[in-house]
């Protein structure tokens, strides 16, 4: 089992700025070599998994029924060029909420490997993508090798005042693909045939 978790504002689509969100489908634009990159995973067997805190949604910025539509939005650019995006799991709760599934809490991840069956011990390669520390702090809470990508809201500056520190560094979703690729597991390892469960 080879499983991708990505944050989804600066790693798939354009960071909406400091204090901002993607509150309408119009807004919603993928990153440069976004969806070349999502093929890429697909191809190569991974589960791939969209893992975002929206708190807009929590605060009233915007509302459930717009976060739907924009995922809509999302998940119709990536399957139009035949990747696949297994499941995106949000949470919406403002950080005073304490959620297990606010990042960098890995309630999420757990839904995502109970959706295939499998934990991260059972799995021969995890990665998780993300643009800030809270996002690297999720993956190695969960156990997963973590990239950190340089096209969203912090920047290596930032990584320098961190209190734990990425596998790897890219530059995009692309550059970590590759970085991912470059350590694939031994192709006997199952990609993935079994479909997700039924919600």
């Amino acid at each position: 089992m080879k499983i991708a978790f990505l944050d989804r504002d600066g790693v798939i689509n354009e960071f909406p700025g400091n204090g901002l969100y993607v509150t309408k489908v119009k807004d919603f634009h993928f990153l440069p070599r976004t969806l070349k990159a999502l093929k890429l995973l697909t191809d190569a067997g991974y589960h791939i998994f969209v893992i975002s805190n929206q708190a807009g949604v929590g605060k009233g910025v915007y509302s459930k029924n717009k976060l739907e539509k924009i995922t809509a939005r999302m998940l119709a650019g990536v399957n139009a060029v035949g990747a696949k995006i297994d499941e995106v799991f949000y949470c919406t709760c403002k950080s005073s909420d304490g959620c297990h599934c606010r990042k960098p809490r890995i309630g999420n991840i757990i839904k995502a490997l109970n959706l295939i069956d499998t934990t991260i011990d059972d799995a021969c390669c995890t990665f998780f993508v993300g643009d800030t520390e809270g996002d690297i702090k999720a993956g190695k809470n969960a156990g997963c090798k973590t990239i950190f990508v340089l096209s969203g809201r912090e920047n290596q500056e930032h990584m320098n005042r961190w209190d734990v520190s990425p596998d790897h560094i890219a530059e995009d979703l692309y550059d970590a693909v590759q970085i991912i690729l470059k350590q694939d597991p031994d192709p006997a390892c199952d990609g993935g045939s079994r479909p997700p469960k039924s919600r």
